[in-house]
Parts: C-alpha cells; structure tokens; sequence
C-alpha cells in the first residue's frame, strides 16, 4: 500500500511572501529574544548564568569561554570589549548574520531555502579554526585571545 499523494509540492514562488518569510523572522525574533536576555542580565556579573565546566574542571578556556559577555558587549555596541571576550564567537556572530541576511533575500526573491554555501570542507575549516583558537587562547603567547 502506497502512501496518499499530498499533490505536487509548491514552488517557492509560488507560496506568499509571508510564508517564505514565516521561518527566517520566526529564526531573528528567537534570536532578538536571546540577545535581548543577554543584553538585560549582564553575563559578568557573578551567578548570573552557570560557570563553563571545561574552565572549571580544567582551568583551560574553551571556544565559547567569554562569548556570553562578547555578546553583551554587542548588545550594548561595544566592539573592542566584545573581540576582547572572544574574538572567534564575534566572528561567528557576524558569519551568522550574513547566513540569516541571504536566506531572508532568497526568501524574498522566492528563490528556495537557505543558500547552500556551507559545504563539508567549509566545515573542516571552521572546525580547524576552532581548534586552533583553542589551543592558541590557552597558551602564554595566546593570551590576549583568552577572556
């Protein structure tokens, strides 16, 4: 038994623009959510948000070690202080908002979903990165990367 046909699937240009644009703003306000939180409950301030276990347990710093208190200072557009906290998580930040910036215009231009930019090596790289800036914000030499 084969299962029931929902008929032929919908083009993106031919759904409205409100429902190409439900799950991008639905992503942004989720987000403006966050940020906003963020920007209100001052991350370096004690007992705000949990201590990273890494940086507890271990004493080392991992790649999100300061990106909470990165992402306040945004919120309240400071760009020294933000790079200061974690200069990797600010980056991401920015290749985040670039990402969103594409799918909202081909959501727009009723081109299909999200752009297919992130290809496998993309991630290798970004994984390379991470690590490095992990094992460099941990070192002496690394310290002005460290929060």
């Amino acid at each position: 038994m084969s299962a029931p046909s929902r008929g032929p699937a919908l083009r993106p240009a031919d759904r409205p623009l409100a429902r190409r644009l439900v799950a991008p703003l639905g992503v942004a306000a989720g987000l403006g959510a966050a940020v906003g939180w963020v920007a209100a409950v001052d991350p370096n301030r004690p007992g705000r948000y949990p201590a990273c276990p890494l940086l507890r347990w271990t004493g080392l710093y991992c790649p999100g070690c300061g990106g909470l208190r990165g992402l306040h200072a945004l919120a309240h557009g400071d760009l020294v202080t933000a790079l200061g906290a974690n200069a990797l998580a600010v980056a991401g930040y920015a290749a985040f908002a670039a990402l969103w910036a594409a799918w909202l215009v081909r959501a727009v231009r009723a081109e299909g979903g999200m752009p297919p930019v992130v290809r496998a090596r993309h991630w290798w790289a970004a994984a390379v990165l991470v690590v490095a800036f992990t094992l460099v914000r941990n070192l002496p030499a690394g310290s002005a990367l460290a929060p």
